[in-house]
């Protein structure tokens, strides 16, 4: 029991020390000076007149408010395992076993605290618009890409987090060459932001009739869905707007009329289209989203100031070589690039399973 004691209560000593470090990079006294200061504002006369800005002020206030009691939770739970722990010392009426679940529900506790303090960028608390495109491969890309669809979307419901498919564009053959798809749910976008990239797949072609190894590409795009508080403007004049019969199932389904919208930003030569709805005026409005989230995400990367100063030498920005690879011959082996993290079993990653390779990239960014 004396072994145990030393090892749990290490245990206990390692958890809060990781606390602790998050709180510091969470910035504790920063926090509870913004949660005044929010405070404050909230007990204002009139401060509901303007119900956009109450919200975001409300929703800011409730953010910090949940992140720091979280926090001083953890900690109090720490404290009372510890002393928990020295009365089971001297009382073997109290279970080892009580005393070793919990010490387990902290230690999930902390890593789901850890994973959440590292999504404090701007836009990680919103929406991800998803986009999937096919590179080199021929079949095996379109393939790839309709499973790589595939895990996303598996990934995505076991968050509970809702899909709608924003524009398709099916391969003749197999596959896709194309999807977007819009993830709603809290920190969507700060959890996917880490897939951002070309993913690699090496296998035995099941469309090579010598059963040759084929290695396949597919590029992987995440952006934030804006909110209003964060919507910017783009000129009239920037952009070129066309429209035209979206694709349907045939027969009594098939679209009539011009619903589909293309619209382009001539001055950076970005393309985004919608036509997952019957309504033009709901696929421009959509189509005007994801155009406003890339234009947002570029600005970042290109550390400029107004979306006015980007240019069309801009456009590809960031794309490189492959962040992930896939192998499935002659092992079986996924391993990302960036981080080191990898993982032997290929069919729970291709199920959905990338929480390991998501959380390597955010530890990653805070160093």
């Amino acid at each position: 029991m004396v072994f145990q004691l030393e090892e749990n209560m290490s245990k206990l000593n390692d958890l809060k020390q990781n606390i602790l470090q998050m709180g510091i990079h969470f910035d504790i006294e920063g926090s509870e000076n913004r949660i005044e200061e929010l405070q404050i504002k909230m007990q204002e006369t009139g401060f509901w007149n303007d119900v956009k800005r109450a919200r975001e002020i409300s929703s800011e206030e409730k953010n910090l408010e949940d992140k720091l009691n979280e926090y001083k939770n953890l900690l109090q739970r720490i404290e009372d395992a510890k002393v928990l722990l020295e009365i089971a010392s001297e009382d073997e009426s109290i279970s080892a076993k009580d005393i070793s679940n919990e010490i387990g529900n902290i230690e999930s506790c902390v890593e789901k605290f850890k994973t959440e303090i590292l999504l404090n960028g701007e836009y990680d608390r919103n929406n991800a618009i998803l986009n999937l495109h096919v590179g080199v491969g021929g079949k095996d890309a379109q393939d790839w890409t309709e499973m790589l669809l595939r895990m996303y979307t598996r990934w995505a419901e076991k968050k509970g987090y809702r899909i709608e498919t924003l524009d398709m564009l099916q391969a003749d053959d197999v596959g896709i060459k194309s999807v977007s798809l819009k993830i709603v749910g809290e920190f969507a976008y700060g959890y996917l932001k880490s897939e951002k990239g070309i993913h690699r797949l090496v296998r035995i072609s099941p469309f090579n009739a010598n059963g040759k190894r084929q290695t396949s590409f597919t590029s992987v795009e995440v952006l934030p869905e804006l909110t209003e508080s964060q919507n910017i403007d783009i000129r009239p004049e920037d952009l070129k707007v066309d429209t035209f019969r979206a694709g349907g199932a045939g027969g009594q389904y098939v679209n009539k009329t011009e619903s589909a919208v293309r619209i382009t930003h001539i001055p950076t030569g970005i393309v985004v289209q919608c036509q997952n709805e019957r309504s033009q005026h709901f696929n421009r409005e959509q189509a005007l989203k994801m155009l406003k989230s890339k234009l947002v995400e570029l600005k970042e990367r290109a550390h400029k100031d107004k979306i006015e100063d980007l240019t069309g030498e801009l456009k590809d920005m960031g794309w490189g070589s492959q962040i992930r690879s896939y192998v499935f011959h002659p092992y079986s082996l996924v391993k990302d690039h960036r981080t080191g993290v990898e993982s032997g079993n290929i069919s729970s990653v291709m199920d959905g399973n990338i929480d390991d390779f998501i959380k390597g990239y955010l530890k990653l960014q805070m160093k």
